[in-house]
């Protein structure tokens, strides 16, 4: 992957994972626990992906 492509992947992996965050901090202050986990699981994961990509 040349340095643009990571720069560019880097930068998309960052807008989802503050999305994500987002969507945490509203479902945290719901009582769908189920909602939360799964959001909390994909906020890891893209933040798994964006240490990889660094």
């Amino acid at each position: 992957m040349t340095a643009p492509q990571k720069n560019q992947q880097c930068a998309l992996l960052s807008r989802l994972y503050d999305m994500k965050q987002k969507q945490l901090l509203q479902a945290s202050q719901q009582a769908d626990s189920l909602r939360y986990r799964v959001l909390s699981a994909e906020a890891d994961a893209i933040s798994e992906a964006l240490k990889a990509i660094r």
